[in-house]
């Protein structure tokens, strides 16, 4: 299955982004088939292959929910934007707080 999503390059404490479409099962940072745009956090510059990311959701290329909302905010794509959470706020989100021990009463 084919998805559409983000792939990290640029040097340390430089992030940039280059949006790929390849293998879901493969590795985010392994050569993607097709590159479709970027993407750089720190100026905010985001540069999209409109017709080519039509292209491959035509065919059935998924998206991951950060870049499905990039493409929702860029109005590459209408619909609402997915939330996303991060990893380690949604462990913390699931573990249940130690309940405090029930004292019966004696009769």
């Amino acid at each position: 299955m084919l998805v559409i999503r983000l792939q990290r390059v640029g040097r340390k404490n430089d992030p940039a982004y280059r949006m790929v479409v390849g293998e879901r099962r493969s590795k985010p940072q392994s050569n993607g088939m097709e590159v479709l745009g970027s993407y750089h956090p720190k100026t905010k510059e985001t540069i999209l292959k409109n017709d080519r990311i039509l292209h491959w959701m035509s065919k059935g290329a998924q998206v991951s929910d950060t870049a499905y909302n990039m493409l929702v905010s860029k109005g590459v794509v209408s619909g609402k934007k997915r939330s996303v959470v991060a990893v380690g706020k949604l462990k913390a989100r699931t573990v249940p707080a130690p309940a405090a021990p029930v004292e019966e009463a004696a009769s």
